[in-house]
Parts: structure tokens; sequence; C-alpha cells
């Protein structure tokens, strides 16, 4: 029997992930999961892919909004609120594509700017917002956030334990930065699923993973090295990429929570 193992938010875009016990789903992604982003002076995305440090920056919802923090450095720390005091409309680039957001408060940009060295700001994207996935992939114009790609992105256990089986010092799976783990089922099943259900909710794989260098940065040093990516590239090359999980798009809006069962549909 398959069953839903972790759920994953990162509500700002390639600082640290939040494990949840239960979820809200909604079609741009699950409720909160990268509404928020740094931008850099010229309104483009920036990630642990250029700035590692991005990997040692924390990230807690309250009510209120977000506790942004150092997870090395105890109390240094930025409260951000959920409604915008700037309210700045930008124009920011992510990949290739140009999305609507607004600026949050200075005293993050400020903050961020401090522990990245670099001039950077916080954005939140608003519900007016419509940034399209990808059409080739996505077939009924879904929205998603501020993800590289798509909403939902899901991993099995078993692939992983694969993975680890072969690397010579094991990784965690907050190297590829899911929202979804699976338990149950066998390694790299995920990649020949269609259509699955988790309880009552229901998503669509769109297409594979392809991975890159972010997932070679250690979480809790932002030390960066060659593995797990170099391992991969050795029996997980398709189509000159290197894949691991897949992307889903949501079919059904619900609830789903950690126990729930993950059938095949």
């Amino acid at each position: 029997m398959m069953t839903l193992s972790e759920i994953w938010i990162y509500p700002v875009k390639s600082l640290g992930g939040i494990s949840l016990r239960e979820a809200h789903t909604e079609e741009r992604g699950l409720q909160d999961d990268r509404r928020w982003m740094v931008v850099d002076e010229e309104n483009v995305f920036v990630t642990q892919r250029v700035l590692n440090k991005m990997a040692l920056i924390g990230v807690e919802i309250q009510d209120a909004g977000l506790r942004i923090f150092h997870r090395h450095h105890e109390g240094d720390e930025v409260l951000v609120p959920r409604e915008p005091v700037t309210g700045e409309l930008l124009h920011v680039k992510v990949w290739d594509d140009i999305a609507e957001a607004v600026t949050v408060t200075r005293e993050a940009d400020e903050w961020l700017t401090r522990q990245l060295g670099k001039k950077v700001r916080l954005v939140v994207m608003p519900e007016s917002t419509e940034r399209k996935a990808d059409p080739r992939y996505a077939q009924y114009g879904e929205n998603v956030s501020f993800a590289d790609g798509f909403p939902y992105h899901l991993i099995s256990q078993a692939s992983l334990d694969d993975l680890n089986a072969r690397l010579a010092d094991p990784v965690t799976m907050r190297r590829f930065r899911p929202n979804l783990v699976v338990t149950g089922a066998d390694p790299y099943a995920e990649d020949a699923w269609t259509y699955i259900s988790i309880g009552d909710v229901r998503f669509q794989r769109v297409k594979p993973c392809a991975r890159c260098v972010l997932t070679t940065i250690d979480p809790q040093t932002a030390e960066k090295g060659t593995e797990p990516l170099k391992t991969l590239a050795t029996y997980r090359r398709m189509d000159k990429k290197v894949i691991f999980g897949q992307d889903f798009v949501l079919s059904n809006p619900g609830l789903i929570r950690i126990g729930d069962p993950v059938t095949l549909s």
C-alpha cells in the first residue's frame, strides 16, 4: 500500500522548507508554497544556484506572516507581514517568464541584502498574477507559483533509498526539495504514473524533473560538492538531462494529510 509520508512547502523560493502534517492543495501549488521570492536589482529571481548561502536561511509561517531567520545564528531574523507594506508593483523574471509581483517591506529587503551580500528585494505573488505552466505539458492552462516550472513535485522514498545505496555519503530528501513524498512504491515507479489520488485529491503527472547543481548544495552547511548529481548522471540520463522525481499538476483541490493512501487512478 502506498502512502503519503512527507509534505513540504518552501514559502520563499530557494530558502528553507517547512515540513507539514497536512496542506491545502491549490492550482498553483500547495498553499503558501513559493509565493514569495528574492529578486536582484534587475528584478530577476535569485536562487541557491548562484548564492549558496540561501540554504542557511529558514522560514517559519506565523499567523501574521513569515519569520525568516538564519539557522546558525539564533535571534538573527526578520518578520515579514503577509500583507505587503511597501506594495510596489514589479515585473519580475523567473526563467523565461515575466510575472507581476509586489514588494513586501524594506526591513525584509535590508535583512536579506545583509545576509546574502548582494542587494536584493523580497516580493510576493498576488492572487491576481497569472503565470502559466509550460503548455507543452500542462494542457489546461494551469497557473504556477514562483516554482521553477510546475505546481507539484513528487519523489518516492524508494527512489531516494536506491540512490543512497549507490552513494558513499547518503543524502536526505531535502536535497531535492519535493512537495510530496510517497512510501510503499518501487524505486522510480513514479516515472510511469499518469494520474494519482492522494486521499480524495487527484493529480496528473506532466513530466520528469530535470535536476541541476542545486542538488549538490548541502542544506545544512551550504557547501557545494559534486554529489548526488554525479552519481545520478550514471544511470538516470534521459534526453541529455539527469532525471529524479516527477512534476504534477492538480486535477481537483482539497486537503491532503500525512498517511493518506496514494492510489493510481
